[in-house]
Formats: structure tokens, C-alpha cells, sequence
């Protein structure tokens, strides 16, 4: 008969997950071959038992979650606890962090896989991580996720972003920094407020785009800069992408600008980012976050990511992107139903699109990257962030653990 979600054994791989709750409500059996969903047909409480099926009585089953936006490298997961030191200027910050990152005594490799594991066990199986390049780390970071990606391959997915943290034009040497960690294995090209940090807009989006498009990379440039600088850079990161034929494969993460204006000013830089295919990520931040329903009623996707998980720049953060989708829909006013099933969207369907992933979803052919969450639904799994139950990467159980009991969910009545 098959396994009841809380009874050992739980198969490795299993063939089917039966009588789960589709997002869409529907109660389904979902067959799993070769690493992809192969079916999905309504539940049959009387269909014949597979021994190699998992039943998970009614529990929601979601695509594996997407977290767009994080810092393998920055956490001090694994690592004792560190106070928290204020700052003042976004530098300050910068050279706190380069004194920590020298006496925190924990090699970045084992903090980022601390980091890893808890973001796997919650559901997570693919994460966008940022990775310092500067001129006091230079590629040391980025050769420490290199092999983090790789020893998690057959467990999470991981992109790396190149991230000047130090600045491009204002910090000599970042340009080729940059340059020699795309041809060494990352994934995309970020920048940093190119007039707050930089002062020098057009130099540090020259740099960007011309690496991003020598390479074939993708662009994901950090923009804190508020008001109408932020709109002016936001109109010129998507004037750059527009003209360079990169739309779908650029990111501007925070662009707490869009939360600071209004009227014509953030129609018209929400009109051009939907035009040019310029994503935006939000991780519901303390201050002005951007308006998640208002820019995707313009066709702005947007998506959310963690971003700073213990770490210098703040003490917070769990890793659980049902619970990022809790903070932005609380930060964003989202209350019903419906506005709650976007900010699932968030940590999955758009997240994905934006990060480029294929055979993302609960379709037949799609990949067998699933998460079982202990809710009913999907309003619910964001109000309650509730427990994982299974985690699925490639048809093969990698969560929460796969040699320990799950805990029973009890589905509301039909």
C-alpha cells in the first residue's frame, strides 16, 4: 500500500504522490518517472495502491520554491552569533562587513552550505545567490560557491551573480574582476547603485551590459538610490536592455524607488521596465518596497528573494520563502485570496520565469521539483507559512529528512 506522510519508509524515489491539493484547489495523484512528472489525473481514493506511491492525505503540493535573491556567501550561519553593529552610510556598512568577513573564523564554503541545507529543508530548490567580487576578496568567494554548486547539484539549483559590492567605476580593478568570474563559472553580472555608490551612471551600466552581452550572461544590478534617481536608473538599466535585445534576462533587485513616487512618474519607469523585460525583486524590506500588484498590473514581473540571511547586514531571516511571501504580503497590504495566491507567485511562478528556469511546475514533463505543504491551500501556506512535509529535487526526496518520520498533516474536511 503506499506510505502515509508521518509512517516509515518514506520511498527515496517515489513513483507517485497520491491525493494531494493542487494550487488550483483540485484534489490529484501525480505520477513521477525519470526525475519529471508524468501525470497528473483526479485523486481515486479506490484506485490500486502502489508500494512505491507516497500518500499525503490532502496536503498542498507546490512547485519547489524559488528564493531570487540571497547571499551564500555573506550568512553567518554555521558560525557563532554576531552582535549587530549600526551604521550610518551604506560604505560604513560595506567596511563592517569586510572586518567581520576577516575574523568570523568560519570558512565561507561551510556557512554557505549551513545556509543550503536549511534552505533545501524548507522547500527551496532553486536560490539566485549574489557572491562579492572586490578588490579585498577578489574571486575567493566566488571559487567557494563554484564548489557549493556543485555538491549540492543533485539537491538545489544554484545561480551565482558576480556582485561588485565595493562599486565598479569607483574601485580599480572591479571591471576585470568581474570579467574573469563570468569566464570562470558565474552566471550573471550585477552592479550597485551606479549614482548613490558609483556617481557615475552611464560608466557603471557601460561595464555591466558590455560584460553581460561579451559573455551571454544575464544582468541583476542592486538599486537602493530612492526617489527620482532611482526611476531615472531603472529607465536607463531598461533603455540598456531594450536596446541589446536582453529582455527576460535582466533583474533590478529592491528598486525601493518605486515605492517612494507615484502618479506619472511610476507609470511611466513601470511602463518602460514592462516594455524592455526588466524584472523587479523585492524581499519585503523594512522601508519602501515596490508595488507588487500596481507593477504587475503594468506587466512588470516581479518576484522575491530572501536576500540578507544572518548576517552583518542584519540578524533576521529563516530561509523559508513561504514566510518571505508572508512579510511582502503583509508589507503590501495583501489580504484576499486572490492577492495572497500572488504573493505565492512570487516564490514560484514568477520567480522562476525570472531566473530562466525550464520545466518549472506541476504540468506533465515538468521537473520533479515539488514541495508537500501542510495547508489546505494556497492563502493558507502564505498567512501560516506552515511545515514542510516532503521535498522533492529531481524525483528524489532530499527534505526534510529523509531518514527521520514526517509529521502527519490533517486535511480540512472536503
Amino acid at each position: 500500500m503506499s506510505h502515509p506522510v508521518g509512517a516509515l519508509p518514506i520511498p527515496s524515489v517515489p513513483a507517485a504522490l497520491r491525493n494531494v491539493t493542487l494550487p488550483d484547489g483540485r484534489r490529484a495523484d501525480v505520477a513521477l518517472r525519470d526525475g519529471r512528472i508524468a501525470a497528473v489525473t483526479g485523486h481515486r481514493a479506490d484506485a490500486a495502491r502502489d508500494g512505491a506511491a507516497v500518500d499525503l492525505g490532502g496536503a498542498l503540493l507546490l512547485p519547489a520554491l524559488v528564493d531570487g535573491h540571497a547571499h551564500l556567501d555573506k550568512t553567518l550561519l554555521g558560525a557563532a552569533w554576531q552582535p549587530h553593529r549600526a551604521t550610518a552610510t551604506l560604505q560604513e556598512q560595506i567596511a563592517n562587513e569586510r572586518e567581520l568577513r576577516a575574523t568570523v573564523g568560519v570558512p565561507v564554503a561551510d556557512r554557505a552550505t549551513a545556509l543550503a541545507e536549511r534552505m533545501i529543508s524548507l522547500g527551496t530548490g532553486h536560490v539566485r545567490s549574489h557572491v562579492d567580487v572586490d578588490p579585498d576578496v577578489r574571486l575567493d568567494g566566488l571559487h567557494a560557491l563554484l564548489g557549493v554548486r556543485e555538491a549540492f547539484r543533485d539537491r538545489l539549483t544554484i545561480q551565482l551573480v558576480a556582485f561588485p559590492q565595493s562599486g565598479v567605476v569607483s574601485s580599480p580593478g572591479v571591471a576585470d574582476l568581474l570579467d574573469a568570474a563570468l569566464a570562470e563559472g558565474a552566471d550573471l553580472i550585477g552592479g550597485l547603485d551606479p549614482a548613490g555608490f558609483d556617481g557615475d551612471v552611464d560608466g557603471q551600466l557601460d561595464i555591466v551590459f558590455r560584460l553581460a552581452e561579451r559573455h551571454g550572461a544575464g544582468v541583476d544590478i542592486h538599486l537602493h538610490d530612492g526617489g527620482e534617481s532611482g526611476t531615472a536608473q531603472l529607465r536607463a538599466v531598461a533603455e540598456r536592455t531594450a536596446a541589446l535585445g536582453l529582455g527576460g534576462t535582466v533583474t533590478v533587485s529592491h528598486a525601493y524607488a518605486l515605492g517612494q513616487v507615484d502618479g506619472p512618474e511610476l507609470d511611466r519607469t513601470a511602463t518602460a521596465l514592462a516594455a524592455a523585460g526588466v524584472s523587479i525583486m523585492t524581499n519585503g524590506p523594512r522601508d519602501t518596497m515596490p508595488p507588487v500588484l500596481r507593477l504587475r498590473a503594468h506587466g512588470v514581473r516581479v518576484f522575491a528573494g530572501s536576500d540578507n540571511i544572518r548576517d552583518s547586514w542584519w540578524p533576521y531571516g529563516t530561509a523559508d520563502m513561504l514566510e518571505r511571501a508572508t512579510v511582502i504580503g503583509l508589507q503590501g497590504g495583501l489580504m484576499t485570496d486572490e492577492e495572497l495566491h500572488a504573493a505565492a507567485s512570487l516564490v514560484t511562478g514568477e520567480a522562476a520565469a525570472a531566473l530562466g528556469l525550464s520545466g518549472y511546475g506541476l504540468a506533465p514533463g515538468d521537473r520533479a521539483d515539488l514541495v508537500a505543504v501542510a495547508a489546505g491551500g494556497v492563502p493558507e501556506a502564505v498567512a501560516a507559512h506552515p511545515e514542510r512535509l516532503l521535498v522533492l529535487h529531481g524525483g528524489r526526496v532530499v527534505g526534510p529528512a529523509p531518514s527521520t518520520a514526517y509529521p502527519r498533516f490533517t486535511p480540512p474536511s472536503a
